[in-house]
């Protein structure tokens, strides 16, 4: 159905389902199936890479690229989308996103070859990047802000969840019907979800019609923080002075550097900097998340390694295990949103990364006699902090952006997380693979490298309570 068309009857239908009061709910449920499906699909993908490298005859070098060419696409894009989302119309970019995510699914689960899967899931990204980048607008737009926190704690708990399903469900579908089924589950998912969005979803209009795209700043921006997430994610494997690793680092430095001084001299930009320098609660906002997250994902490729190379659990074992920390975070951050929208946003994030940091450290003790018990209360304790933290500071980040530059703003919280998670591996892959290489000979080196690629990592998680505690808080 094309989207003009969707518009005739869908006032008709809203009525029908219980008018203009719920429709919200309706919103959020749109913008939940489409992150717990992007959400989903990374986490299943991850799952399944062993079984796609076994099927091609694929090395790890090769297969790792149906990854990382996801994270560098969908990160260069998520800015640009969501400049487009301001002109054009979140709906519109979301729905279109949504139809991309759909085709590139099918595509995935035909692929014939190694190099056409990687290149569809660099088309899926397209896709991946509309979604990310327009789901928080279109969710401050059709939320009061009293209840934004609460809609977009919601929103975070879809991550979670389907954070949670991706590998029990990657792991049943890969064994009971191919691996190309794990592609093919997304499909009623995407379709349900554009049929919700076309018929509940307002169609929202541009704020300022005469402004134009920048395609200058996009190309930059893309081709800036591709070289840089490329140089970080791939410095661990490579070598962190290896001529390749240096030079993309420098490069994308550079280009990044470009970008932001072009962004500051013409008129209609893709970067709004006035954003960061207007506003300390977006500044602050935008710089907590990019901490929280490279605490988040440092944990993420850290504890695979203790679960299952140092204590030698099964990967299944280690999932389950692992799922703690996204459970909680499930049912705190909606708990923690709607406490936000009636006592203020600052106090709650500052909480929230303390907690985190706390939870670091306690797992910076874990050893090779540490009970499962308590590494999975560790992960509670990350968990809750995230959980914490993650509604109040996102409600904060979007609040304080102009409603015209909602698209910039989403844009913004989806490269921050991107970034982060990049950011993230590669500052603990390489504190890890140092420290695990100088102790090579020793005993529990493994878990000696654990132990310190934590410790730096608490930093990170104190500067974000700093961040958070220093933005003004109008509210509270």
């Amino acid at each position: 159905m094309p989207i003009g068309e969707a518009d005739h009857n869908a006032e008709s239908l809203v009525n029908l389902t219980g008018g203009q009061f719920d429709r919200k709910w309706w919103v959020l449920l749109a913008i939940g199936l489409g992150t717990f499906m992007a959400a989903m699909d990374g986490s299943v993908v991850n799952t399944i890479l062993p079984v796609i490298s076994q099927s091609f005859e694929a090395d790890i070098a090769t297969i790792e690229w149906v990854v990382v060419v996801y994270l560098l696409v969908l990160s260069g894009l998520m800015l640009s989308f969501g400049r487009l989302g301001d002109l054009r119309g979140h709906r519109n970019v979301y729905v279109i996103g949504f139809t991309f995510f759909l085709v590139s699914s099918a595509l995935c689960g035909l692929a014939p070859s190694i190099g056409w899967l990687i290149g569809f899931r660099a088309f899926q990204a397209v896709g991946g990047a509309m979604l990310a980048a327009n789901s928080p607008a279109i969710l401050t737009k059709n939320f009061p802000s009293t209840q934004r926190g609460q809609a977009l704690g919601m929103q975070a708990t879809m991550t979670y969840l389907g954070l949670t399903v991706g590998p029990v469900l990657g792991g049943l579908l890969a064994d009971q019907f191919g691996w190309r089924s794990v592609f093919y589950v997304n499909l009623p998912v995407a379709a349900a979800a554009i049929i919700i969005s076309l018929v509940f979803i307002p169609r929202d209009k541009p704020e300022t019609v005469t402004e134009k795209f920048d395609p200058l700043g996009a190309g930059l921006f893309i081709t800036g923080l591709t070289a840089l997430l490329f140089g970080l994610n791939q410095g661990h494997t490579l070598g962190w002075t290896s001529p390749l690793i240096l030079g993309l680092l420098f490069a994308g430095l550079v280009l990044l550097g470009v970008f932001v001084f072009v962004e500051g001299r013409i008129k209609y930009p893709i970067l709004d900097l006035s954003l960061f320098t207007r506003s300390r609660i977006f500044s602050g906002a935008v710089s907590s998340a990019l901490l929280n997250y490279i605490c988040i994902y440092s944990i993420i490729f850290l504890m695979p390694f203790y679960l299952i190379s140092g204590r030698h659990l099964s990967p299944s074992q280690a999932g389950l295990l692992l799922s703690s920390q996204p459970v909680i975070m499930a049912v705190v951050a909606p708990l923690s949103g709607t406490v936000s929208d009636r006592t203020g946003t600052r106090w709650p994030s500052v909480y929230g990364m303390l907690i985190l940091a706390a939870g670091i450290f306690l797992l910076s003790r874990l050893d090779e006699t540490t009970s499962l018990s308590l590494v999975a209360l560790a992960l509670v304790v990350v968990g809750t902090g995230t959980g914490i933290f993650i509604s109040p500071n996102n409600s904060a980040l979007m609040g304080s952006a102009p409603r015209n530059r909602q698209g910039i703003a989403a844009g913004i919280l989806a490269t921050s997380r991107n970034t982060g998670m990049a950011l993230g591996i590669g500052i603990s892959g390489a504190v890890f693979t140092t420290t695990l290489t100088r102790l090579a000979s020793l005993s529990g080196a493994m878990f000696t490298a654990i132990h310190y690629s934590f410790l730096f990592i608490i930093p990170f998680a104190l500067l974000g309570a700093l961040t958070s505690a220093m933005r003004v808080d109008h509210s509270k």
